[in-house]
């Protein structure tokens, strides 16, 4: 499984990140130990939600696509 998540910075309110994995929870670690350079320092991290897709393609897909301005606004009007 791939799975597509979004991250939201518990004293940054206003910063979210999107990424993919195949290790959710490590992955999220990783995020709160400082481990990518792009979201060490807006830490701690918390899961907003995620999907899981069996289809590799289509989570990179999904993922491209909400990072895109469209993206962006259709996972904050859902989301918040």
């Amino acid at each position: 499984m791939r799975y597509v998540y979004i991250l939201r910075s518990i004293e940054w309110l206003d910063q979210w990140y999107v990424g993919s994995t195949d290790d959710l929870r490590g992955r999220l670690r990783l995020h709160n130990e400082g481990g990518s350079p792009h979201t060490e320092k807006f830490r701690p991290w918390e899961l907003v939600t995620y999907i899981a897709f069996k289809d590799v393609e289509k989570a990179i897909a999904f993922e491209k696509y909400l990072k895109t301005g469209s993206g962006r606004a259709f996972a904050k009007k859902r989301l918040r």
